[in-house]
């Protein structure tokens, strides 16, 4: 039994997943981070953990087993207990365990197990399609000795400067300003002239398009009513497909996914703004998981299940 996939699963919808007599995976939700370092901007996501202290059994896991894999939940109990000898049989004798998009698990020399997570996957649904991406440093300008020395202020002294009073200097400023006066009267004339003239066209363009539009006789056949059955979708179980920035794609992918069978849709935009498309909605739960297993074997091993009431 491939443990680590139920334990995986269950890491999407819950913070503690416990492995009966062995200890339990812990997800904490961090936000996102920056690396000066390296300019790198990491999404929010989830940090695992691991707790052997917490080994009582909840029942979460073995319910889980046993919905998926329509056997009783005594028998997923044992199931559950009969792997775990097995691990802890390979971590005695110093082998390192893989769970797969999780972390290795190991112990130490004081025989106490060491975690080391993975992240493979996102487990926070609220950051599925944001990536980490690294963006150039941003440089600032310095300013050099000579800038610095130029933006001093320097005291500028006017000496006066005498002039022989010319008359005719007065005459010819006088006629520069008339003239400019005049210039912009005229000038405000000529505006005034075309607005008019475009407000008196605008207006006969108007009545003459009323007239025609009076004049006019339209004569509408009544179209055959047609009918169409549309199935909506329900249920707060929701396979997800993907998730886009850009609207278009969105529905491309619908359309897509359509074209090959599935009930895609669209059903909103989460809290970062990304459009949402899924392959169908289910209201029985067992039905949602069995469709996504089988959706992650034969078509996409991203889909995910989202749990979540939509208005």
């Amino acid at each position: 039994m491939q443990l680590e996939t139920y334990i995986s699963d269950l890491l999407y919808r819950y913070e503690c997943v416990t492995i009966p007599e062995f200890g339990a995976f812990l997800t904490q939700s961090v936000s996102a981070t920056i690396n000066a370092d390296t300019n790198a901007f990491h999404a929010p996501k989830k940090v695992l953990s691991f707790n052997e202290q917490i080994q009582q059994n909840d029942g979460l896991l073995a319910h889980y087993i046993a919905d998926v894999e329509k056997i009783p939940f005594e028998v997923a109990n044992k199931k559950i207990a009969k792997r775990v000898r097995i691990i802890k049989s390979y971590l005695t004798q110093g082998e390192t365990l893989t769970f797969k998009n999780i972390g290795d698990i190991v112990f130490n020399k004081e025989g106490k197990i060491l975690f080391e997570p993975t992240y493979q996957l996102n487990y926070l649904t609220d950051a599925f399609g944001l990536s980490q991406f690294t963006t150039p440093a941003v440089t600032r300008e310095v300013l050099k000795q000579e800038v610095e020395k130029i933006e001093k202020v320097i005291p500028i002294a006017v000496t006066p400067e005498k002039r022989q009073s010319k008359p005719y200097l007065k005459y010819a400023a006088v006629a520069l300003i008339a003239l400019t006066l005049g210039g912009f009267g005229a000038s405000n004339f000529y505006v005034n002239q075309i607005e008019t003239h475009n407000q008196l066209a605008q207006e006969e363009a108007t009545k003459q398009l009323d007239t025609k539009i009076q004049q006019a006789t339209f004569s509408l056949n009544p179209l055959p009513a047609a009918t169409i059955n549309v199935t909506k979708q329900t249920g707060n179980y929701h396979i997800i497909a993907g998730a886009f920035r850009v609207e278009e794609n969105c529905d491309k992918k619908v359309n897509e996914l359509k074209s090959e069978g599935f009930s895609a849709r669209k059903i909103g935009v989460n809290k970062y703004g990304l459009h949402q498309v899924v392959y169908a909605s289910y209201e029985d739960r067992l039905d949602a998981l069995k469709a996504l297993r089988n959706i992650k074997n034969t078509h996409n091993s991203d889909a995910w299940l989202l749990v979540k009431a939509l208005d």
